[in-house]
């Protein structure tokens, strides 16, 4: 036994053999799993590489992006991606392969190529849509009637969110003095926890849909990063097969997440949606009162047309009358 190595020796010639056979940096393609910032600005990561089902996970490893590189890498990634560097997504990154006798095994990240995110990205999206219209169900929400009047409206948001505050107020305050009876179903609408918290409100309201004329989805506004959470396939899925027809007003002026091209209607911000139902009623209340002014104009003409029958009747009955009265005279 007198060929035994202490722990930290093993470890060293672990780190040094790893220094020999892999001295360069390599560009490697994985999906974050987890994103920390310490409070030292250091990035901390784990990579996985999933199996196609993408569930079980195939490999893992730390990584690593010390602060001054990771406040240009991070920067550098959303202004081009428009995306934060968030659970979920594929990166290609630039690595060198660390190892340290006590945090084992780790890859220090040099560079980022956002190109290669945003084409993942695009893919997921165009992924979701096909399947949506290969299952037949892509059309099915707006295939639905929306109410005359709609004015009981079950609300998807965050109560701490501005644009469900902004929403509300513009209902309220609206130049017609409708009124509308609103429920918040509370829901991130941005983060990890938004397709659980979506998923729950949608199934509360089925569940009560009767009391409901409308579901809108509102957050206001936000960075493109935020729009990602309603390229959604669960998300989707569930708006197409809705009993209720669904709004949304996500807060983008431009870009129009997958939920949105499936809804009823999409309005660009939470006060869009409020003037779309407020319209909405408005031209009910309008062929309400044009109908009401034909049937009054129809009323009118037919009283006018029957008072003329009438008088002619009255004419010819007195003359009748006063005929009958003098034959009866002259019989007498």
């Amino acid at each position: 036994m007198n060929d035994r190595i202490s722990l930290t020796e093993l470890q060293l010639m672990i780190r040094d053999s790893l220094y020999i056979s892999l001295p360069d940096m390599y560009w490697v393609t994985a999906e974050i799993s987890e994103v920390k910032e310490n409070y030292s600005g250091h990035c901390f990561m784990e990579l996985v590489e999933k199996q196609p089902d993408e569930k079980d996970i195939r490999s893992r490893v730390r990584a690593i992006v010390w602060c001054k590189r990771y406040f240009f890498l991070k920067s550098y990634f959303e202004n081009i991606t428009g995306e934060q560097l968030r659970a979920g997504l594929k990166v290609l990154v630039k690595v060198k392969v660390e190892y340290h006798e006590v945090y084992g095994l780790s890859l220090m990240i040099c560079d980022i190529d956002p190109s290669f995110t945003m084409g993942d990205i695009a893919v997921r999206r165009q992924q979701i849509i096909a399947r949506l219209e290969s299952e037949g169900v892509f059309s099915m929400n707006r295939e639905l009637d929306l109410p005359l009047v709609p004015q009981r409206i079950a609300v998807i948001s965050s109560s701490s969110a501005a644009g469900y505050s902004d929403f509300i107020k513009h209902l309220k305050v609206n130049q017609y003095g409708y009124v509308f009876y609103t429920r918040l179903f509370d829901s991130p609408v941005q983060g990890q926890e938004t397709e659980n918290g979506i998923l729950t409100a949608l199934d509360t309201i089925a569940n009560h849909s009767n009391f409901f004329d409308v579901v809108v989805i509102i957050r206001g506004g936000g960075s493109q990063a935020d729009l990602g959470w309603f390229d959604n396939y669960n998300i989707a899925y569930h708006v197409t097969q809705f009993p209720l027809p669904v709004i949304t007003g996500i807060g983008h002026e431009k870009d129009m997440s997958v939920t949105d091209l499936v809804a009823w209607s999409a309005q660009k911000t939470p006060t869009a949606v409020a003037d779309f139902l407020i319209n909405a009623i408005s031209e009910t209340d309008s062929r309400i009162n044009d109908l009401s002014s034909r049937i009054r104009e129809i009323s009118l003409n037919i009283i006018a047309e029957n008072r003329s029958r009438l008088d002619s009747s009255s004419i010819r009955l007195i003359s009748q009358s006063k005929l009958f009265i003098s034959y009866g005279r002259e019989k007498i």
